[in-house]
């Protein structure tokens, strides 16, 4: 299985990635996956000329690629003025609107109050809805608060949705065959020809 962290974290270190990790591992505890993470800071030139040239570079290309080629997908943005943050919608905008046909999908966000956490259901969601995935019913939001050092109810709070939306990912996954790699095409079954022609018997008879 293979599983792609996108994160849009501006910051380094970045609160984004934190939750994306966090949220990788709780998934891979559930369920063997290979991982990889794609920080879209590093890639916000690429992004930007894609639109500009009408088609990615081969550094935006292979990105594009590990994600679309993925088994399951972890997303996470920050939330900017109500909603994802630019450079989130633009690298999907630059995916094929087909690509992610079917991939299971857990969206999470993060910003500084709790008051930004409904874009996750009238923006985040809707994006994934539109590109045909499959997006987990748990959608994970962390604000400011949530990162206290004590056991407290907001950082328990968050400990619990992180849990729960793994586990609902990691479900979906468990049932999922596994992507070809790239340049690989699936094996079809072959079928003997003795076989067929029995099958065909019953008809000619």
């Amino acid at each position: 299985m293979k599983l792609a962290v996108v994160t849009a974290g501006l910051t380094q270190p970045s609160s984004s990635r934190l939750l994306a990790d966090r949220l990788a591992e709780a998934v891979t505890a559930q369920v063997e996956a290979e991982v990889r993470v794609i920080e879209l800071r590093d890639l916000a030139v690429d992004v930007a000329n894609a639109f500009v040239t009408g088609f990615p570079n081969t550094r935006l290309r292979e990105v594009i690629e590990a994600v679309t080629g993925a088994d399951g997908v972890v997303a996470v943005t920050p939330i900017f003025s109500g909603s994802y943050s630019g450079l989130f919608k633009s690298f999907f905008d630059v995916i094929d609107n087909t690509a992610l046909e079917g991939t299971p999908v857990l969206i999470g966000a993060t910003g500084g109050t709790a008051r930004h956490s409904l874009a996750l259901e009238h923006a985040v969601r809707p994006l994934f809805t539109y590109l045909r995935a499959v997006v987990v019913p748990t959608a994970v939001y962390a604000a400011s608060e949530d990162w206290g050092g004590a056991s407290d109810d907001f950082t328990d709070g968050l400990g619990r949705r992180i849990a729960r939306a793994a586990g609902e990912l990691a479900e979906l996954l468990r049932h999922r065959t596994p992507k070809a790699k790239a340049g690989e095409e699936a094996e079809e079954e072959v079928v003997p020809f003795e076989e067929q022609l029995a099958a065909l018997r019953p008809l000619i008879q």
